[in-house]
């Protein structure tokens, strides 16, 4: 199974996704993010977003078809999946091979959304912060498809642990 986290830049995914890969017993965080840095070695820096390469779509997939089928478990994905037809593609991709996938959407208001982008101080971040800010218009364009596709989470206010809980309840699982 995939616990796929979806949102916007600074809606708490990958915090969430810690919160649940510690307490959901045989899960893993697979950050797909990683095939994106791989290809970017190989085929150099991506005109917009390495999501537009199509390699890593569905490099994306075979990866953690092979994971899934290596070591079992759940898989839990922090990823921003802002274009329709790229989610279509992953997604059925999954499907096609056989894995379950939970797909859930972490919304924070706009308010709350631009106080973490700009008060976030880990080193790592800073060089991210105006391409968090540029994409949020991308992010309320995609956000009638992401709330078809994906069960909403508000997270306005609410501790990733409480996120992780409200993950973990609706998947009826109990954690460690």
């Amino acid at each position: 199974m995939i616990i796929w986290l979806n949102g916007t830049f600074g809606a708490g995914k990958t915090t969430t996704a810690r919160e649940l890969t510690s307490r959901i017993t045989g899960s893993r965080l697979f950050d797909t993010e990683k095939i994106g840095e791989m290809l970017g070695h190989v085929l150099g820096p991506p005109r917009r977003d390495f999501q537009d390469w199509r390699p890593w779509r569905g490099l994306a997939v075979e990866t953690a078809r092979q994971l899934l089928d290596d070591v079992g478990g759940t898989l839990v994905i922090p990823q921003t999946v802002l274009r329709e037809t790229y989610w279509q593609e992953l997604s059925t991709g999954l499907a096609e091979a056989g894995i379950p996938v939970r797909h859930f959407l972490l919304h924070t208001d706009q308010e709350t959304l631009l106080h973490r982008i700009r008060t976030d101080t880990a080193p790592e971040s800073a060089g991210a912060r105006q391409w968090r800010l540029d994409h949020l218009p991308a992010y309320r364009d995609a956000l009638p498809w992401l709330r078809r596709e994906a069960e909403t989470l508000d997270t306005t206010g609410t501790p990733p642990s409480r996120v992780a809980d409200t993950v973990i309840t609706r998947l009826g699982r109990p954690g460690r």
